[in-house]
């Protein structure tokens, strides 16, 4: 299955510009950059739907960002208003005001950052009457790739269900610079890239996901197992519902 990605770029445009008319009418769309792909494309989308006068982005290093200069280009390339919010002394002293009896666990420690960075995109996006734009891709949502109440919300989604073979593509139809489209992509955190966390490529991945077809079975075994423990992320949060015997008669 292969998607038209001009029809794709088409149709995207519209559905934006529908859920601000029905969302958020005048409203600013408010995008993380990062000067990875997915923030690089969301906001190249948004800024053709509405204008790039309509798109903020907001870069949010942690401390010293080795690749900050590629988030400047995307910012600088599209011509959109941007804010720059250090988050590392934000992100020191949550830590420091933790109980030293709490032992920190690595994930813990690379989650923390993304979690701040969304609370710093609502508090902007709060002060310029914006929205919040989701930047994950399918490939990452299908295996968990992103952080619960960090990276994996917003307020709308465009590019939730492309892969990050399409993302490029979209990326490279809306004229975006080879540099912010190719970029390999890193949670920023580690010091690792994203394929080498996960344990294969997103070429492997995104065929799967397409096509139902792996042929390396120990990856195709990985990535079943991601795509069954990380489902609940993408899922409405359980609520307890009392049965009507509870209720107590009028």
């Amino acid at each position: 299955m292969k998607l038209d990605i001009s029809k794709v770029r088409d149709e995207l445009v519209v559905w934006i510009r529908d859920f601000f008319e029905k969302n958020g009418k005048g409203c600013k769309a408010v995008v993380g950059i990062s000067g990875g792909k997915d923030s690089s494309v969301a906001a190249a989308i948004c800024a053709e739907a509405l204008g790039r006068e309509n798109v903020i982005g907001v870069l949010m290093p942690c401390g010293v960002q080795s690749d900050i200069e590629a988030a400047h280009m995307l910012v600088n390339h599209l011509g959109i208003r941007h804010f720059v919010v250090n988050i590392g002394e934000s992100v020191k002293a949550l830590k420091a005001a933790v109980p030293d009896a709490l032992e920190a666990t690595r994930q813990a420690e690379i989650n923390l950052p993304p979690r701040i960075r969304m609370s710093t995109l609502y508090y902007v996006s709060q002060c310029v009457n914006g929205r919040v734009v989701n930047t994950c891709n399918l490939s990452e949502d299908y295996v968990g790739y992103s952080t619960r109440y960090g990276d994996s919300v917003g307020d709308f989604s465009p590019l939730s269900h492309l892969t990050v073979t399409e993302v490029r593509e979209l990326g490279k139809l809306l004229g975006l610079p080879d540099a912010l489209v190719y970029k390999a992509p890193s949670d920023g955190l580690s010091g690792k890239t994203d394929e080498d966390n996960l344990g294969f490529t997103y070429e492997t991945l995104d065929r799967y996901i397409r096509t139902g077809v792996c042929d390396d079975p120990e990856a195709k075994e990985r990535i079943d197992r991601l795509n069954r423990i990380n489902r609940f992320k993408l899922e409405l949060m359980p609520s307890f519902e009392p049965s009507e015997d509870a209720y107590e008669g009028f």
